[in-house]
């Protein structure tokens, strides 16, 4: 990779504070339906601020959010109309090329490997694969929390022919943070994780929805593993700004505080680490919005501001 790509933030947190209606199970997915406007004005101030890729706001139109007879019934329009956003905003700026990363999630829910069910991941995928192809120029699988669920992914996009980068949420509670070995959610080492990665062919390997305080030490593990290897696999980040603990909740059981020390100033202080660490693709999750992407972007391309 060339340059350094500067990703987009957190799609939620924009929609409300655009005046978007989001409750749970549904979440993001309800602004899809209700006000698709919004999201379309969220993936424009992601690009106003300084965002090279923007991502799809697919994340939630899986049966775990909108439930499994919606999902049937509509899901394919909606996860349509998702693409079709993200692409119209990108076409719409003149002055740079703006990628659209189509986010393919974890199908059977956020912080929940054990739910994982490969005799059925394979029917959810190409229904999103399906109909976010004519719109992305790369998949995303993201917040994966095994290598099973890349896994699927990989199979999922395998004959769109497009490339793909794979993200993986990190365990973040106190041990992680005091300076754990790093791993996935589901307990697999992330060293077990990015060879993986470096053996699937994905393009990238992120690391994302998890505290920014975990994540240089999944960059530093990475970075060490495609150096032994001779790998070509660029590594990204973004991480989240929830407070407090999230393993032990699911992702729709509510609406989790965010943190008030993370200002862009303080994020940005995180973003320079990982790029000094290795990263090459830098973004944000959960709480992070277009106002700490606009600050990262000067931050890490005019080192001095």
């Amino acid at each position: 990779m060339s340059k350094l790509l500067i990703l987009d933030g957190g799609m939620s947190r924009e929609l409300l504070r655009l005046g978007a209606e989001l409750k749970q199970p549904e979440w993001s997915a309800l602004a899809l339906i209700n006000s698709p406007e919004i999201v379309r004005q969220v993936h424009d101030e992601f690009i106003t601020a300084g965002s090279d890729v923007i991502t799809t706001n697919s994340y939630a139109l899986v049966p775990f959010h909108i439930g499994e007879e919606r999902f049937w019934e509509e899901g394919a329009a909606l996860i349509a109309r998702s693409g079709q956003l993200a692409r119209e905003a990108a076409d719409a700026c003149k002055d740079r090329k703006i990628l659209v990363a189509g986010s393919l999630p974890p199908i059977f829910g956020s912080y929940e490997p054990q739910n994982f069910d490969p005799s059925r991941v394979q029917d959810y995928l190409t229904v999103l694969v399906e109909n976010l192809d004519p719109y992305v120029d790369v998949w995303l699988g993201e917040t994966l929390s095994l290598i099973a669920e890349g896994q699927a992914v990989r199979t999922a996009i395998a004959k769109t022919g497009k490339p793909f980068w794979i993200s993986f949420t990190l365990a973040d509670d106190a041990a992680q943070r005091s300076g754990a070995s790093p791993k996935l959610r589901s307990g697999e080492a992330v060293e077990d994780a990015a060879q993986w990665a470096a053996s699937s062919g994905a393009n990238a390997l992120l690391f994302n929805c998890s505290k920014p305080e975990v994540m240089g030490a999944a960059v530093d593990t990475a970075a060490a593993v495609i150096r032994r290897g001779g790998f070509n696999l660029e590594i990204g980040v973004y991480a989240n700004a929830f407070e407090g603990e999230q393993g032990e909740s699911a992702a729709n059981e509510g609406l989790h505080a965010t943190r008030d020390d993370l200002n862009d100033d303080a994020y940005s202080h995180f973003a320079c680490s990982w790029v000094d660490a290795g990263a090459t693709m830098v973004g944000g999750c959960c709480g992070i919005g277009a106002g700490h992407i606009h600050r990262l972007k000067r931050t890490l391309l005019h080192p001095s501001f």
